[in-house]
């Protein structure tokens, strides 16, 4: 259920709608769902500075305008105007608007009435706005822009029987070939209703004329699914694509009402086959796959629709995902690569390839070209901050892989980071650039002073435990710990750690496994974290329990560290051989691998 919601989530009508005007435009500042606080833009009357307006702003409110009343700008109007647009900067609002739906009474034109209604809207007065809007309507019952703003207010009152009659109209006025797209506006209004359930029977009626034509069933599933009607929303979806066999929209509202991930599964498949350009419907199957991580059939259907369009960069990206899950490193690379190169010859700003240079990034570090990472780290835009700071963050960690480790930490003073959060994230990093060179003491050092500056970061404190474990400080690894789990309860790695912290100093076992097997419910397929219980199991003397443990660790993630606690494990039940075996691989993996040093020197073995 989960992974159909997340997959459908972009191909709902909302889709379908979001090249229609259907209500005033959100303004700055405001809020789309509530009309009284969207504003919108002032008319040329009020002046864009402090000063007051002009004679020939004034004037432009009455100039240009179709079907409007010959109105001349007399001296006393044009006061009554000015004063009006002078009250309401002044914030005196109701004097302003009242001055102005007087004048739009006594001039019969619209613009002034459109006025008023936009000083009640900026005023977040509703009642007021719709009023002036009524009046607007009257003075010009042929303008749209002015039934849009009726209808957005309307239906957020308790009568809605005005704007069934308008709803009504507009369909019976619609050509044919606009009716459906008509019909979808109509649902989006009534979305807002404080009524539901009259806003659907209000569907229903005016809709009912109209019951041949596929748009009114998938209107009346979309309203049922919004109002938990499965079962109706079923139906009318059914009957949508009975109507029209082909139809993209009817198929994926029917998977989406359906609520089983599996059986849209198979819905989209079998819609496939009959047909195969349905490029919105594969897309979907091709993220219903991804959620259910099937991702060799993912990468069929987003190969498909690449052949389709083969510089889509959301296929592209997408690929490169899945490639790099797959392990298959040269695809991810050649797809990414792709993904970048058709976002560098866009000239929309918007469409930034920073996302795609991150991995690229990530390949290459795994591939051990750092210079390559750090090339393609280069190229990420400051556009997105959050993104741009760790890319910074990142370059200084591949410097410091480079053995350039005070060039790194110099890079990470150069980082000019204002928020707190990113203070602290600078004062992680070089914390685990020390760690990480062996200079512990150091590291322990710096994250100490950097909790006492910043108490409230729990990656801050977790590091800091870390890092104090390795000093042989096992009291203040606790308790940091402990203030992980209090300020974050769903933290897995705050409780792994401590768990197999106690295991590693065989104490507390019984403590231990409960921890890990706490961190284990929260992310139960991290090979991790299963190395931890794995090891929890040893230390109780469960050696076949955790051999299997730490075989189905390694299976998932052929870690170093794993590999030398499978190998510890065989190792006690007397497969030595293939122990040492394990070893190898984990010596081929890290050569100066801590772990793997200690556990040999204890056995008294060597490879």
């Amino acid at each position: 259920m989960q992974a159909l919601k997340y997959a459908l989530a972009i191909v709902t009508l909302s889709a379908l709608l979001s090249a229609c005007a259907v209500a005033p435009q959100k303004q700055a500042g405001g809020d789309a769902t509530d009309p009284t606080a969207a504003t919108p833009a002032l008319p040329a009357a009020t002046a864009a500075g402090d000063g007051e307006p002009g004679a020939d702003a004034i004037a432009a409110t009455l100039q240009h305008e179709e079907k409007l009343p010959a109105v001349e700008l007399t001296s006393d109007l044009f006061y009554k105007l000015t004063k009006a647009e002078l009250d309401f900067k002044r914030g005196q609002w109701q004097s302003a608007y009242v001055s102005m739906m007087v004048l739009a009474q006594q001039t019969r034109d619209p613009r002034l009435a459109r006025r008023s209604a936009e000083m009640a809207l900026a005023a977040k007065q509703g009642n007021e706005a719709l009023a002036a809007i009524r009046l607007w309507r009257e003075l010009a019952p042929d303008s749209d822009e002015a039934v849009q703003y009726f209808l957005g207010f309307s239906v957020l009152g308790d009568d809605l029987s005005e704007s069934e009659q308008v709803f009504a109209q507009r369909l019976a006025a619609a050509p044919a070939e606009a009716r459906g797209l008509t019909m979808f506006q109509m649902q989006q209004y009534l979305l807002r209703a404080k009524d539901k359930a009259a806003a659907f029977a209000l569907m229903e009626r005016v809709l009912a004329p109209y019951g041949a034509t596929m748009e009114s069933h998938l209107v009346l599933a979309q309203a049922a699914y919004a109002a938990e009607d499965r079962d109706r929303a079923m139906a009318e979806a059914k009957r949508a694509l009975e109507l029209k066999p082909d139809s993209e929209l009817s198929v994926l509202t029917l998977a989406q009402v359906m609520g089983n991930a599996d059986a849209a599964g198979q819905l989209f498949a079998g819609f496939l086959k009959k047909n195969p350009g349905a490029r919105e419907v594969r897309s979907a199957y091709a993220r219903l796959l991804v959620e259910q991580k099937r991702y060799d059939v993912a990468r069929a259907q987003f190969g498909q629709m690449l052949k389709d369009e083969p510089d889509n960069p959301g296929t592209l990206y997408a690929l490169g995902i899945m490639s790099l899950q797959a392990g298959d490193q040269k695809a991810a690379g050649e797809y990414l690569r792709r993904f970048v190169a058709v976002l560098g010859e866009s000239d929309d700003p918007e469409r930034d390839p920073s996302k795609g240079l991150m991995l690229l990034a990530q390949i290459a570090e795994e591939q051990g070209d750092f210079d390559g990472a750090l090339g393609w780290l280069d190229k990420v835009s400051s556009e997105d901050p959050r993104l741009y700071m760790t890319s910074r963050l990142k370059r200084a960690h591949l410097t410091a892989k480079k053995g350039e480790l005070e060039r790194a930490r110099t890079m990470l003073h150069e980082i000019a980071a204002v928020d707190p959060a990113e203070q602290a994230e600078v004062l992680q990093t070089e914390g685990q650039l020390l760690r990480d060179a062996g200079r512990g003491a150091e590291a322990y050092t710096l994250l100490a002073d950097a909790v006492q500056r910043f108490p409230d970061s729990p990656d801050l404190l977790y590091d800091f435990a870390l890092a104090a474990e390795k000093q042989d400080k096992p009291e203040e690894m606790e308790a940091a710990l402990r203030k992980v789990m209090a300020a974050v309860p769903d933290n897995h790695h705050a409780y792994n750690a401590l768990g197999y912290s106690l295991a590693e100093r065989n104490v507390r076992l019984d403590e231990a496994q409960a921890l890990v097997a706490k961190a284990l419910a929260m992310a139960p397929n991290d090979p991790y974290i299963m190395d931890s219980m794995g090891w929890v199991q040893f230390r109780q003397g469960r050696l076949e329990e955790a051999e299997a443990t730490l075989r189905n660790a390694y299976a998932l993630r052929s870690d170093a560290e794993i590999a030398v606690h499978l190998g510890e494990v065989l190792w006690q039940r007397g497969k030595r051989e293939e122990a040492q075996k394990l070893w190898r691989e984990a010596r081929a993996k890290d050569p100066k691998n801590d772990v793997l040093r200690d556990t040999l020197a204890r056995l008294n073995t060597s490879l």
